[in-house]
């Protein structure tokens, strides 16, 4: 009996730290379980043949909403040329609403739902190897006999600690970002993020941590990136793992946080400020400075803060703050998101993100489109078209914006010129507004400029 694990990622530098959690955690169990990863930008007809080529009995597939379109077109083709090969999904684009997938996808036996590593060494175990019954494991959505649909609800999460550490070998992982998590879930309920479903926060014992975060450091790896919403909403937690970093750091490896500023306490900061350059970087989710616009979609943020510990960060000279906004979001008209941009932008971080809203299945943001006047894309990324207070041609300009900010800003290439420009145009919003429908006017979109 053999499995394969299939991760379609969006990057060849990316990998799917899920997939090697499930095979990580089942490694005792007698089924041989193998890992296949690809990208989104190869063709499909050459996975294809890969999978095809493992003969597994079961595939299953790692599900998000950057691969979901290309994952179910790779699985119906797969069950044409292997209809005996049992199809599983699994990952947050599967998860929620699993039974329509199932009616829509008629080649698809099961769906794990939610977390996945026991649900999926049960079924291995259990199902797969002792022969019982799909309607006697928990975490599954499945397909009966006579086509019936069960969905036998979610599982209980596991302690952190039971989650094994995947990186033991770093041959697979070589030029790749290492994805590593100290918690699960977000203490807080931002209307547009799944996250906030997970309320409990669940974290990893400081103990395992730094004997996890030593083997990095042994091994001078470029980057790891912590996958956890908000490494810091827990002081003693994310002052232990800078503290170690501080008194280990070997140099080299630089480690990337998602953080909330406003949290930031000056112990905290003290710790930040003795810090090796590029030893850690930031990303802060500040997504909107309009303060009706933040009780809307449920943050809790005290914008003030954010401001003064970013320019305190930004201080020291050692530390890459990246900053996100979100445009599109409930009450931000055009004026609003200049506002904001402007707000941001002022705080000069070494990265200006300026995303747009993705709708999400199952988030409270997508409960309420109607109230917002919200229309998404029907299809991933679910991205945001208009609002009542935004509309599609205002949507677009601000794509032109989002372009010359990636071109101009984020390059990190004009930095002086554009701290002198935006001094003469008094509006950094507008001189980039300007920049992009002067690409416009001059048919300079889709060159290739060096």
């Amino acid at each position: 009996m053999k499995v394969l694990l299939v991760a379609v990622n969006a990057k060849y530098i990316h990998s799917n730290l899920a997939v090697y959690d499930l095979k990580a955690y089942t490694e005792n169990i007698p089924v041989e379980v193998e890992l296949a990863e690809y990208t989104i930008n190869q063709q499909q007809e050459e996975i294809l043949r890969d999978i095809y080529e493992h003969k597994a009995d079961v595939v299953a597939f790692s599900c998000y909403i950057w691969n979901i379109t290309y994952v179910k077109a790779l699985a119906e083709e797969l069950h044409k040329i292997a209809p005996q090969v049992q199809i599983w999904f699994g990952g947050p684009e599967a998860s929620y609403d699993a039974k329509q997938l199932l009616r829509e996808l008629s080649y698809v036996e099961l769906v794990i739902v939610g977390e996945g590593e026991e649900t999926f060494a049960q079924l291995l175990q259990k199902h797969l190897l002792d022969g019982e019954r799909l309607e006697n494991i928990v975490g599954i959505c499945y397909r009966e006999n006579t086509g019936e649909i069960c969905d036998n609800g979610i599982r209980e999460y596991l302690p952190m600690d039971k989650i094994p550490f995947v990186y033991h070998n770093l041959d697979r992982f070589a030029h790749k970002i290492l994805y590593y998590e100290t918690s699960r879930g977000c203490p807080f309920r931002c209307s547009y993020c799944l996250s906030s479903i997970d309320k409990k926060v669940r974290f990893r014992s400081l103990s395992l941590v730094t004997r996890e975060l030593q083997f990095f450091l042994d091994r001078k790896v470029p980057q790891v990136k912590f996958v956890d919403r908000t490494v810091n909403c827990k002081k003693s937690h994310s002052m232990a793992i800078w503290q170690y970093l501080l008194e280990h750091d070997n140099g080299i490896t630089n480690f990337h946080f998602e953080i909330s500023s406003d949290l930031l306490d000056d112990d905290e900061l003290a710790l930040m400020k003795q810090m090796r350059p590029g030893l850690i970087q930031l990303e802060i989710g500040v997504q909107t400075t309009n303060l009706v616009v933040v009780k809307e979609i449920r943050r809790t943020m005290d914008l003030d803060k954010v401001a003064h510990r970013v320019a305190q960060v930004n201080a020291f000279g050692n530390i890459h703050q990246h900053l996100d906004l979100i445009a599109g979001l409930p009450y931000e008209d055009i004026e609003s998101f200049h506002r904001s941009f402007n707000d941001v932008y002022k705080m000069e971080p070494e990265q200006l993100q300026l995303g747009f809203l993705k709708v999400l299945k199952g988030s409270y943001m997508e409960e309420m489109k109607q109230k917002y006047g919200l229309l998404s894309q029907s299809k991933p990324p679910y991205e945001v078209l208009r609002t009542n207070w935004l509309s599609y041609e205002e949507v677009i300009r601000l794509k032109g914006v989002e372009e010359m900010v990636e071109v101009y800003y984020n390059s990190g290439q004009f930095r002086r010129t554009m701290k002198y420009l935006v001094q003469e145009w008094g509006d950094a919003f507008d001189l980039y507004d300007r920049l992009a429908a002067f690409y416009e006017e001059e048919g300079l979109n889709g060159v290739s400029h060096n």
